[in-house]
């Protein structure tokens, strides 16, 4: 299964956006599946459903710094292609949903959620939200940059 399928397939079982593409990478940097849904856990909803940074991109900068990060802090070259490789992924991000801002992808203006509580995943939340196809560009665009 390619990370595109994997990441969909988390989505579709009910984990967020951001465990969804995480997930989908996890073995590529030694992460048990479980951890990886716990440490990408609270990122989902544009981190804790606040609507700011979408889950699947924050995820997609998590797969990126853990396959090229830097592990010495003075290490500035590398720090340097690392956020060269955040800013690639989500300049190509934005070519397909406009902007990396779950609350602005959801088209809903600038108002945060009143709360917490996820929505249910019924087929009309799967009709009106984008958020499938989402998951599934980020996998795609990690695994053009990185190799599937």
């Amino acid at each position: 299964m390619t990370p595109k399928e994997k990441a969909r397939s988390y989505f579709l079982e009910g984990f967020n956006c951001s465990q969804s593409v995480f997930c989908a990478f996890a073995d590529r940097f030694g992460l048990d599946e479980e951890t990886a849904k716990k440490i990408s856990a609270g990122l989902g909803g544009g981190v804790g459903r606040m609507r700011e940074v979408c889950g699947a991109v924050s995820a997609s900068a998590m797969v990126l710094g853990s396959i090229c990060a830097p592990v010495d802090g003075s290490d500035n070259e590398s720090k340097m292609r690392n956020y060269e490789l955040v800013r690639e992924f989500s300049s190509r991000f934005c070519e397909r949903h406009s902007s990396v801002v779950c609350r602005e992808i959801l088209k809903l203006g600038v108002k945060m959620e009143n709360t917490a509580k996820p929505d249910d995943r019924t087929a009309e939340y799967y009709r009106k939200r984008p958020c499938l196809k989402v998951v599934e560009d980020a996998a795609e665009i990690l695994e053009e940059m990185i190799g599937g």
